[in-house]
């Protein structure tokens, strides 16, 4: 077969892999982006832009509920879970063409197909409407992120498991959905399904949802979860399921208390995402993987092949398309600026889409204990901001871990109405070395909820 000579191969186009082609070209070099499935990858097509599509549609419907809480008298709410997966894929699909408008451009390819390596920076294309073509690079930059795990207990090939995709082309109400895991796709379909009209039942095997944050977070979601009427069952196991008649299920889980039997119409699993490497064959290109399939890069994005590159979720790091977008910058200052950027020391924030939000970035308060710092923990109930009074969304808290002596910020969590953009002031205050006291000291605007910061900074010298 003979093959064709680019300057650089992309392959995948989520967030970092939508961009970098695109200046490669105006660069001008010779490109070739390739893509097996729709373009803009996990965000665009099944992630952010369709999930927050619909957790949208589930506020709408919440809020609508609550009318007369604010004098607002509303009749009865029902939801068409046809017409939210109408909005939702006319969102994507504007997403799609957006990004498509974007590839006409000279010096780019776009060949649709699946990538295998056969060597060292060469790649063999099958070719999605047939045939195969190989191609080469001295640059190749990997994009091709994760897709859900799936469940493998016994009698899960008997029933129909939906993932995070499948889950959001339903066009009608589940009665009974159960949801196993309680990292932030289990838990924004969970309330989000909840809020349709769903039951919603969640089992997580850790003894705390959102591992990751601290305990006092963990539980304050749990708690709202549970205010809102679903049912959340931590340090249980999935051990079976089987089907029952008409179209329902049976799942055996194993809890702290023995096990039971919970009996549901839908089953949901959100128990993690894999890596999208094994048809790539890195191996046979030289680009190392671990374990678990992630490929292995050092801080400025290399593989173990040279001029090889890797982005985004298929390195195993924070799974975020704002983490994949700052890979995209990194390597456009590597390979078109002539610059080196690492990712060490890199502070990545996130937001999880429950309602209310939790916004986080830095150091939890667990993580600084560990590290042996000297640490102030602020708290500050979101009762005690005035804008959420006034709106009525008093649930949750702000949080911030600040060193002792210096008074520089090291984290926070802000779980509250719109937690993620007020989180992100927190970080912005990080990333200028403000202190307690600036933001303290800082006159925010009346009444908006960014205002409660001045307050939990000020306990700092309480």
């Amino acid at each position: 077969m003979v093959g064709e000579q680019y300057d650089a191969i992309v392959v995948g186009t989520s967030q970092g892999g939508r961009f970098l082609p695109i200046e490669l070209a105006d660069a001008g070099q010779k490109v070739a982006l390739v893509e097996r499935g729709p373009l803009g990858g996990v965000c665009v097509n099944t992630g952010c832009t369709p999930t927050k599509t619909m957790v949208a549609s589930a506020r709408l419907a919440y809020q609508a509920r609550r009318g007369a809480d604010f004098g607002v008298n509303v009749g009865p709410v029902s939801v068409d879970l046809a017409s939210v997966r109408e909005r939702k894929r006319a969102m994507v699909s504007g997403a799609q063409q957006n990004y498509a408008s974007r590839l006409a451009q000279e010096g780019l390819d776009l060949l649709e197909g699946e990538a295998h390596f056969t060597g060292a920076n060469t790649i063999e294309l099958t070719l999605t409407n047939g045939g195969a073509r190989q191609i080469s690079a001295p640059v190749i930059v990997i994009d091709t992120g994760t897709r859900p795990k799936p469940l493998t207990i016994p009698g899960a090939d008997d029933v129909h498991v939906l993932d995070s995709t499948s889950i959001m082309e339903l066009d009608e109400l589940p009665e009974h959905l159960i949801i196993l895991g309680g990292g932030y796709i289990g838990l924004e379909f969970g309330q989000m399904f909840r809020r349709f009209g769903s039951e919603v039942t969640l089992i997580h095997r850790g003894p705390r949802l959102l591992k990751n944050e601290d305990e006092d977070v963990s539980d304050e979601v749990a708690a709202i979860l549970r205010d809102d009427g679903i049912t959340v069952l931590t340090s249980s196991s999935p051990v079976a399921v089987e089907p029952l008649e008409g179209g329902r299920l049976r799942l055996t889980v194993r809890t702290t208390d023995g096990e039971r039997n919970i009996d549901g119409s839908h089953l949901l699993s959100a128990i993690g995402r894999i890596p999208n490497t094994e048809a790539l064959t890195p191996e046979a290109g030289g680009v190392r993987v671990n374990d678990r399939g992630f490929i292995e890069v050092d801080e400025y994005l290399e593989t173990s092949a040279p001029g090889v590159y890797a982005m985004g979720d298929v390195t195993g790091g924070p799974a975020f398309t704002h983490s994949c977008y700052d890979d995209y910058r990194m390597l456009h200052a590597s390979l078109i600026a002539g610059e080196k950027a690492s990712t060490r020391d890199r502070v990545v924030p996130y937001a999880v889409f429950i309602d209310p939000q939790l916004g986080r970035v830095g150091l939890t308060e667990r993580e600084a204990k560990a590290q042996g710092r000297d640490i102030r923990v602020l708290k500050l109930p979101m009762s005690a901001v005035i804008r959420a009074l006034e709106t009525g969304e008093t649930r949750g808290f702000m949080k911030a871990i600040v060193d002792a002596d210096s008074g520089q910020i090291l984290g926070g969590a802000v779980l509250g109405s719109e937690g993620g953009e007020v989180m992100t002031m927190i970080q912005v205050a990080m990333m200028g070395k403000l202190t307690h006291t600036d933001m303290a000291d800082g006159i925010f605007a009346h009444p908006l909820l960014a205002e409660g910061l001045n307050t939990l900074f000020a306990m700092f010298n309480a």
